[in-house]
């Protein structure tokens, strides 16, 4: 007995809800139901393919509308528009060698991922082999090597150098190209509507690329992207990381803690408001037993900053007013008792531990100060006048033992907080009688040490000596300043006033 074909024809879903795996109710007509609610066209042009996943349906509908959306534009009266919108936002090809790529990742994890640890050797791996069909991961790895080649301290073999017409390009000049590559392609898709981990992780490259540049309106921006998209992710609340895979959970962890760092140090040294909270749970140091002493140092870093809530940043920022000395001073013991006397981890980590540490204590003394709280007769010595000058001395002291490449990878994230301390010690000069020892060091010999040592690191005599410089010269017209050792014999305004200083009595 032979079967014959049956005449009902067989009911096929249209392409919008196959994509979005819901059931077609077209009842024989068309446009279906779904497809009149999601204000879709309702097609059946797609080749069927085989099953499997596909993303959410929420994901795939917004898909749906900005392919449709676009395609309407280019059929409208601007195709020449639309195609020269497209052009423009095409990826430059052959910028970026997979030898270049892999030399970039390579420092991130030998110098930056003791304080960033948000990346994953397997995963980052996987998202450079995904470039070409993945242009979110071409941007995020576009924005780390950016990053990378930004850095004062690094440099590439010369067989991966890139070349111009002219010869060699420096590496500042190329990451600056590839900066504005990431950001030029990024348009090319919808990052805020559907952000992912990337997303966030691409926004805080931007911020820190941009920061190294001294491009500080452009990076809080992008900070600011990295924290909203953190927020639309549900980073902040701690049910969003009881399910998932375990490598993207922990590393999500970290990143939301690591923009809650960035946020709170970024706000203080510009007086910027604060968006995140410390309302998820800390990395553990058991999530990967090769990492221990790294997330070690995370977790300290973390709780020094816990500390500077709302309210602390309210009365920074004079938005809010009334605080207590006491208050005040238990931040300070906490400062003090957050980091234990030996550090485990990497020199890096140790280098912006101790430095954030004597940071903060200054920031706090100036809020005490700035509430009429210091005394040259206070009980407690966090409330005298001579506390910042035993800060300067603890910094200059823990500075001298680090090695030059160890501050340079922080950059001017470093410089800035250097920069704040001498300042304030500058301050304290004017104002505190200094008693003359032949045999110790005091603060004018504090003074001198900063000024080597912005001086001496790089990014730090192009732009900050000369502000400190400035600093000096109105605080303490009279002071004779050190000459600091190695400076420059190029012939600057700086090097200039420094010159003019240092031979005064």
């Amino acid at each position: 007995m032979s079967s014959t074909p049956s005449s009902t024809p067989v009911k096929r879903a249209c392409d919008s809800c196959h994509r979005r795996k819901v059931k077609c109710i077209g009842e024989g007509h068309k446009p279906c139901k779904n497809c009149v609610s999601a204000g879709l066209n309702c097609t059946y042009n797609a080749i069927p393919q085989k099953k499997g996943p596909k993303g959410s349906r929420a994901k795939v509908l917004s898909e749906l509308r900005e392919t449709q959306r676009q395609s309407q534009l280019a059929a409208s009266g601007f195709p020449d528009l639309y195609n020269a919108h497209n052009i423009a936002l095409q990826r430059q090809p052959g910028l970026m060698s997979l030898d270049l790529i892999h030399t970039c990742v390579d420092f991130f994890f030998q110098n930056l991922y003791p304080s960033q640890p948000i990346l994953h050797h397997q995963r980052i791996q996987e998202a450079i082999l995904s470039m070409d069909q993945n242009v979110e991961a071409y941007c995020m790895v576009a924005a780390l090597c950016a990053y990378m080649l930004i850095q004062p301290n690094m440099s590439l073999p010369p067989n991966i150098v890139p070349r111009g017409p002219e010869g060699p390009i420096p590496n500042l000049n190329f990451g600056h190209v590839l900066l504005e590559e990431a950001v030029r392609v990024r348009k090319s898709y919808n990052h805020v509507e559907n952000p992912t981990r990337y997303s966030v992780i691409t926004s805080f490259f931007f911020f820190s690329s941009y920061q190294c540049l001294d491009k500080h309106n452009t990076a809080w921006y992008y900070l600011r992207e990295a924290t909203t998209h953190a927020q639309l992710l549900g980073m902040h609340d701690e049910e969003t990381y009881k399910t998932g895979d375990f490598i993207e959970s922990s590393r999500r962890r970290r990143l939301y803690w690591l923009l809650f760092i960035q946020e709170r140090a970024y706000a203080l040294h510009k007086h910027r408001p604060i968006t995140l909270d410390a309302t998820i749970e800390n990395p553990t140091q058991d999530e990967d037993p090769t990492e221990r002493m790294q997330i070690s140092g995370f977790i300290h870093l973390i709780n020094l900053y816990k500390p500077f809530d709302h309210t602390f940043m309210g009365l920074w920022n004079k938005v809010r007013t009334g605080c207590l000395p006491s208050w005040l001073a238990q931040m300070q013991n906490q400062l003090s008792d957050a980091l234990p006397g030996y550090l485990e981890g990497t020199e890096v980590q140790a280098v912006d531990l101790r430095t954030s540490q004597q940071w903060l204590r200054t920031m706090v003394w100036q809020l005490a100060i700035s509430h009429g709280f210091i005394s040259s007769m206070a009980a407690d010595n966090t409330m005298s006048f001579k506390y910042p000058i035993e800060i300067a001395r603890d910094l200059i002291t823990m500075s001298s033992q680090f090695s030059q490449q160890a501050m340079e990878v922080h950059g001017v994230g470093l410089i800035e907080k250097l920069f704040d301390v001498a300042c304030t010690l500058t301050d304290v000069m004017a104002c505190v009688p200094m008693e003359a020892h032949s045999f110790e060091l005091g603060p004018r010999d504090y003074l001198g040490r900063f000024l080597n040592l912005i001086s001496t690191l790089r990014g730090g005599q192009s732009r900050y000596l000369a502000l400190l410089l400035q600093k000096i010269n109105e605080v303490l017209p009279n002071m004779a300043v050190p000459m600091p050792r190695g400076l420059s014999a190029t012939s600057t305004p700086a090097n200039a006033r420094l010159e003019e200083l240092s031979h005064r009595r």
